[in-house]
């Protein structure tokens, strides 16, 4: 009896716990929902966006940017009544490979825009991990100066599973945009390789950023870009890399002068700046302005403009196709039977292909 006293008060024996409370409040859940703030209707965002409301920009981009096909008719609607107010801005396209400081040009290059008193809008792609599906969208935190810019907007968006690395909706938010009143959107790629072409197709001018130093510059890098570019700027001329990008603009020069002429008449420029001290930018400004001046007096910026609008359709298009093929039910069941069958050498490929065609059209 006297042993069961003494193992009742060690400091061993197992004392009763105090009850954990509920992981939530249900009251205050209740009331959470109950607050919510309204969304907006189309009509707010639109005349948000017409105001030039960075807010109601924003969330009419998220909007935009949502796969909800319950968003689509709003989605339209926002598009439709901004559409009028669109296309009266320059649109210029950034790319570079990782590390050429396409970011600090960027805030650089916008924060001068803004200084001569232009209103900038920044739309960056950032990579999306094909493993997680997630992205890091950090490109505000690296341009702290231009993103506290009254006349600068910054918008960052995930590539997503779109082939090259453009945001699906990077050419919705560059009309509202415009309708918001920016006069320059500057799209900045993911630098990987096929974005390039996809927004060559959705700027008027496409600005190619080079280090020097880096190996490619007998090669001129890959030829596909090379003959997009309206010019090339060998960013960091600064410190012991003066020299250096002196060369390197020397050896593109001799480059370009390998490729066809261009369509509208321009001769790609070369040039060498730093980001990092702000130096070379202004001049880098006068050649998009010079190129400008060329292309809307022979007209061909608005031709630029109508075959970028049909291609866009057309890729519209292809893309609202593929999204019904694979969100159809049938299809869904049929495409898991065709990859055991894929997988197991009992059926071709192609014909598989062709059998699931054939009976999404029927």
């Amino acid at each position: 009896m006297a042993m069961k006293q003494l193992e009742s008060k060690s400091a061993l024996s197992e004392k009763e716990g105090i009850p954990q409370p509920e992981s939530f409040s249900q009251s205050a859940l209740e009331k959470i929902v109950t607050n919510r703030k309204h969304q907006p209707s189309a009509e707010d965002l639109i005349t948000g966006i017409l105001k030039g409301d960075k807010v109601a920009l924003s969330r009419a981009i998220t909007v935009v940017e949502s796969t909800n096909p319950a968003h689509t008719s709003k989605v339209n609607d926002i598009i439709h009544a901004c559409l009028p107010h669109a296309n009266n801005s320059i649109r210029i396209g950034i790319t570079g490979v990782p590390g050429v400081g396409k970011s600090t040009f960027i805030e650089a290059f916008g924060t001068y825009l803004t200084s001569i008193g232009k209103k900038v809008a920044v739309l960056t792609v950032d990579p999306s991990s094909t493993i997680s599906h997630g992205s890091i969208l950090g490109d505000k935190t690296r341009m702290e100066e231009l993103v506290k810019d009254e006349n600068a907007f910054i918008r960052p968006a995930a590539s997503g599973e779109t082939l090259g690395g453009v945001a699906r909706k990077t050419r919705e938010t560059i009309i509202l945009c415009e309708a918001a009143g920016f006069d320059t959107i500057i799209i900045e790629t993911v630098g990987v390789g096929q974005s390039e072409t996809a927004v060559h197709s959705m700027v008027d001018f496409f600005l190619l950023l080079k280090i020097s130093g880096a190996g490619d510059e007998l090669q001129g890098i890959k030829r596909g870009i090379m003959e997009m570019a309206d010019s090339i700027v060998i960013n960091k001329a600064d410190g012991d890399n003066v020299a250096k990008a002196k060369l390197a603009k020397t050896e593109f020069n001799r480059a370009l002068h390998l490729f066809p002429a261009k369509s509208s008449g321009w001769i790609p420029q070369v040039t060498t700046c730093s980001a990092y001290e702000k130096t070379g930018i202004d001049t880098i400004w006068k050649i998009i302005s010079d190129y400008f001046e060329l292309v809307k007096a022979n007209h061909y910026f608005d031709q630029k403009r109508q075959d970028q609008n049909q291609f866009w359709m057309l890729e519209t298009i292809n893309e609202q196709l593929k999204s019904n093929f694979y969100n159809n039910p049938e299809i869904v069941k049929l495409l898991e039977e065709n990859k055991l069958a894929v997988a197991s050498n009992k059926k071709s490929p192609f014909l598989a292909a062709l059998e699931l065609l054939s009976s999404y059209f029927k």
